[in-house]
C-alpha cells in the first residue's frame, strides 16, 4: 500500500529520469542506514558482514531491479515493462520450487495465473513489439525481484534489510554517470522527499523482511496491486480517468489477491 502512490508523485514531480534514480536511491540509503543505527548501532554492520552470499546476491539483484525497471521504461513502451514486472509471481514460484524445494499449492497458482492474465488484459491493447532490449530489462527486473525473494527465503534467520541499504547506496552511485542536475524545484523539494521515503524506503524494508515469513511468490503477488491502486491515486489527484479494461482487470486482481491472503490467514 505505501508503494502504491509512486506513479502519482512520478507524474508530479518536474525532475529528469537519472536525477529521479539518483534520489530513489541516495535518500532512501541515508534515511533506513539513520534508522538502523539507532536501532542496531554497531550491529548493523555486523548483520551486514555476517549476511554472507546471500547478503551479496541480495545487494546484486536489489540494485540490478532498481535500475533496469527505469532504463526498460525509458527503452520499450510502459505497458511492456508491467506485463514483464507482472511475471514476478510466477518466477518467484518457480525458483521457489527449485532451490527451497517450496511447491506452492493450487490455491497461490490459481491466484498467480489470474493476476497475470489480469494484468495482460489491462495493457493488452498498449502492449506494442516494443524495442526488445527495453523487454528483455523488464524480463531481467521480474526475475531480479523473483531472485532476491527467493534469496531472502532461503536466508529467513538473516536481516538483509542492510544489504539492501547497499543495494540503494550502489543505484545512486550508477545514476551519478547519467544525471543532469541536482535541482529540485520548489515542489519538488517536498514530493521528492516524501515519495522517497513513503514509496521507496518504507516498502523495501517491508519487503526485505516479509519472505522471511511467506513464501516469495506470495509477496510478489503483492506488487501487482500498484497495477489497479497506483491509477487510482493518479485518478483522485489529478482527473486522469483509467481505462475500463484498467478497473476491470484492477478489480479481479484486488480480488483474487484478497481471497488468497483470505484463505491463507485462516488456515495459519
Amino acid at each position: 500500500m505505501f508503494i502504491t502512490p509512486d506513479s502519482l508523485f512520478i507524474r508530479l514531480s518536474n525532475i529528469d529520469t537519472w536525477g529521479l534514480v539518483f534520489y530513489r536511491g541516495i535518500i532512501p540509503f541515508v534515511t533506513v542506514l539513520l534508522g538502523m543505527l539507532i536501532i542496531y548501532k554497531l550491529n548493523f554492520f555486523k548483520m551486514l558482514f555476517t549476511s554472507g552470499y546471500h547478503g551479496i546476491i541480495y545487494i546484486l539483484t536489489f540494485s540490478l531491479t532498481n535500475i533496469t525497471f527505469v532504463v526498460s521504461i525509458q527503452n520499450t513502451n510502459v505497458a511492456n515493462t508491467l506485463v514483464m514486472i507482472a511475471m514476478a509471481p510466477m518466477l518467484s514460484a518457480i525458483l521457489g520450487a527449485i532451490f527451497l524445494k517450496e511447491l506452492p499449492d493450487k490455491k497461490t497458482w490459481i491466484a498467480i495465473f489470474v493476476t497475470f492474465g489480469a494484468a495482460v488484459y489491462i495493457f493488452y491493447d498498449s502492449l506494442k513489439l516494443g524495442n526488445f532490449f527495453g523487454d528483455i530489462l523488464g524480463l531481467i527486473t521480474a526475475l531480479g525481484l523473483a531472485i532476491g525473494a527467493v534469496t531472502i527465503r532461503s536466508a529467513r534467520n538473516k536481516n538483509l534489510v542492510p544489504a539492501a541499504v547497499v543495494g540503494k547506496l550502489i543505484v545512486a552511485l550508477f545514476a551519478l554517470f547519467f544525471i543532469e542536475s541536482f535541482t529540485l524545484t520548489k515542489s519538488d523539494q517536498i514530493i521528492v522527499p516524501l515519495m522517497c521515503i513513503m514509496c521507496v524506503a518504507i516498502p523495501f524494508v517491508l519487503v526485505t523482511i516479509a519472505p522471511r515469513f511467506i513464501p516469495a511468490a506470495e509477496v510478489n503477488l503483492f506488487f501487482l496491486l500498484e497495477t489497479i491502486i497506483g491509477p487510482i491515486w493518479v485518478w483522485l489527484v489529478i482527473q486522469e480517468q483509467p481505462s475500463i479494461e484498467t478497473i476491470q482487470g484492477g478489480a479481479v486482481i484486488i480480488t483474487a489477491i484478497a481471497i488468497h491472503s483470505f484463505i491463507k490467514l485462516k488456515n495459519s
